[in-house]
């Protein structure tokens, strides 16, 4: 079994591409800091191939793409795991482009990639990493809650066209809550540890389920954010 995570040098991806290669899987790990690919390809040298690649830039995607393509390699899962985002306060533009080209252009991006793909063998499984910020708006991060509904609405799009496909493809939507990664800001309630999270997520995987949130409390928290009010998001 093959597969790629974009963006496991550290974090979420870093944790799933731990996970699957102890499933025998060979992964292809892709980011931009190669020091860290390496150091991870150092503990299992057979299982890990390294990739530099920026999700920022087009053209390494699709030079990525065509190096699959290429090898003649089958690859059966794609993770999406690049995201990143921050307070504007002052909605300054310099903030919100590098939210944008990484959660909606280089998303996007990869996410056409690999149903592509994916259609060409017959058979694949895509996830993307969404969140529940992608349920409500901000007025803190906009372009981060923003960003991360645009995924969810088109993750859960790719996962329509999948069911009309005659290829075998399924799209899974990882909802997290707050995870301790380097995204996380400061110490906030139920922030999950990497491990709990990434156990989570691949059992969401190997399930091949449509949505899941984690830890699972966080299905409650967005039932309750989907009909509270105005209002009530004002104060927090």
């Amino acid at each position: 079994m093959n597969a790629i995570i974009i963006g496991a040098t550290s974090g979420i991806g870093k944790e799933i591409a731990r996970l699957l290669v102890a499933d025998a899987y060979h992964v292809w790990i892709t980011g931009r800091r190669v020091e860290k690919l390496k150091a991870i390809q150092k503990t299992q040298p057979q299982a890990y191939k390294i990739v530099h690649h920026d999700v920022r830039d087009i053209q390494s995607t699709e030079a990525l793409f065509r190096r699959i393509k290429d090898s003649g390699t089958q690859i059966d899962l794609i993770v999406y795991s690049s995201g990143t985002g921050e307070p504007n306060y002052e909605l300054q533009w310099e903030k919100e482009v590098p939210t944008l080209e990484t959660n909606v252009m280089g998303a996007v991006k990869v996410y056409t990639e690999a149903y592509k793909l994916f259609h060409r063998q017959g058979y694949g499984h895509l996830v993307g990493i969404s969140s529940v910020a992608a349920i409500r708006g901000n007025r803190h991060v906009p372009a981060y809650f923003a960003s991360k509904a645009f995924q969810r609405n088109y993750l859960e799009s790719l996962w329509l066209k999948a069911r009309k496909s005659k290829a075998d493809i399924y799209v899974t939507d990882i909802v997290p809550g707050f995870v301790d990664t380097a995204m996380a800001m400061g110490s906030t309630f139920w922030m999950a540890s990497v491990s709990k999270a990434g156990r989570q997520i691949y059992k969401a995987i190997k399930a091949k389920r449509k949505r899941v949130y984690i830890t699972k409390r966080w299905l409650w928290v967005a039932l309750l954010l989907r009909i509270a009010p105005a209002k009530l998001l004002l104060k927090m």
